[in-house]
């Protein structure tokens, strides 16, 4: 099993639907992977084409329990007054991206667009987002802060 850290870019999104009729929009990302999730910042006054620019990092064991590995991007709108929109979503299968890293050493899907949908399949706009994957490369030093036997240099 190879254990590294998967760093996503979320980039914007462009022509998100707009459910809040009232006033714009003010989108926020919540990016899961396993049982792992990151929340963006908050996209005010941004409407239906919010730039986050943002980046989280997931720890990832490859291969793991799972055939699939996904990441799952949900788009919600903030409200102040009321419970959060929930907008669309999108899942992002990650076994190829992780397979390169495992071998090559690391991966990367540059920042791209995925089409997001909501809970009847309806579009609702697109959201770019990248994908880099580095294992961890395991050194003495790093065994020896695990809790490794270190020998005494006197």
């Amino acid at each position: 099993m190879t254990i590294g850290i998967m760093e996503v870019n979320l980039v914007d999104a462009h022509g998100l639907t707009n459910f809040d009729f009232l006033n714009n929009i003010d989108p926020y990302v919540l990016v899961q992977y396993r049982s792992q999730e990151h929340k963006s910042t908050i996209a005010k006054g941004q409407g239906n084409n919010p730039k986050w620019n943002e980046k989280f990092n997931f720890r990832v064991e490859y291969p793991g329990a799972d055939e699939q590995p996904t990441l799952v991007i949900k788009i919600m709108d903030h409200d102040t007054f009321s419970a959060d929109d929930y907008i669309g979503q999108t899942k992002i299968f990650l076994k190829e991206v992780l397979e390169l890293g495992v071998e090559n050493g690391t991966s990367e899907l540059r920042p791209q667009k995925y089409r997001v949908v909501d809970s009847s399949q309806s579009f609702r706009g697109d959201i770019r987002v990248g994908i880099t994957f580095t294992p961890r490369v395991e050194t003495e030093t790093y065994a020896q802060e695990l809790g490794g036997w270190k020998q005494s240099q006197w």
